[in-house]
């Protein structure tokens, strides 16, 4: 065919663009790191805050309140930044992974909180009750009565804000960490072409989306049968 690259530099171009999307995946890896180290200690920052704010102490519960405002009321890329440029100055030096770990487990944590909150608020009164009727003390009426059914109020939220947390993975690459998106961006400036790079990491980001969705959708499933049986 007239203008047709000839086979040996057709597979030629195959190749360089099988290492271009060789490095998409290999971001792609940093990003499933991030957003799972990231939705684990927001999990436990969500937790800590949340049950904070419920605290009967005046401390705890201001400094649950202090840290969600703070997260919530600052921009996640001066959170970034302070975690990778400043927190060294005061002998803390970080990777760019632990860094953008640290700022997004943090900052989606503090919305994580008002979540743990209000489930564990919405648990029907008369479940208190009951488990003070059963002469429970206050952790196991907490650990086995009303957080199995706050859990259950708190999963969907919960895997919206991971999604969230891994479309927030692309501000790390402010800070160099070769994440999808940063890969994405030097295989742009490299070919020049920006077609493939970024329709790549979109469908990336989309199926790792829909992966956490579906786990999050299984997870409820099965809690909530747990719990009907219970019930029952």
């Amino acid at each position: 065919m007239p203008g047709a690259p000839p086979p040996s530099a057709l597979g030629a171009v195959m190749f360089q663009w099988f290492g271009y999307l060789s490095m998409i995946f290999d971001g792609a890896w940093v990003t499933v790191q991030l957003t799972v180290l990231g939705t684990a200690l927001a999990l436990v920052a969500a937790f800590a805050a949340g049950l904070g704010r419920l605290s009967r102490w005046f401390l705890l519960r201001a400094i649950a309140t202090a840290y969600i405002e703070f997260f919530r009321g600052t921009s996640i890329f001066v959170q970034l930044f302070w975690a990778y440029f400043v927190l060294p100055l005061f002998g803390l030096p970080l990777s760019p992974l632990q860094a953008g770990v640290l700022a997004l487990g943090l900052n989606v944590g503090a919305y994580g909180a008002e979540v743990v909150r209000g489930a564990i608020q919405a648990v029907p009164r008369d479940q208190y009750e009951a488990s003070i009727a059963l002469n429970l003390k206050a952790w196991q009426r907490l650990r086995y009565v009303i957080l199995p059914q706050a859990f259950v109020i708190m999963l969907p939220t919960f895997g919206n804000n991971a999604i969230e947390l891994l479309k927030g993975t692309a501000v790390v690459s402010l800070i160099s960490l070769a994440d999808m998106t940063f890969q994405a961006q030097v295989v742009r400036a490299q070919t020049g072409n920006t077609l493939i790079p970024f329709a790549t990491i979109l469908l990336l980001y989309f199926v790792l989306a829909t992966i956490i969705t579906t786990a999050t959708r299984g997870l409820e499933s099965r809690l909530s049968r747990g719990l009907d049986v219970t019930k029952a």
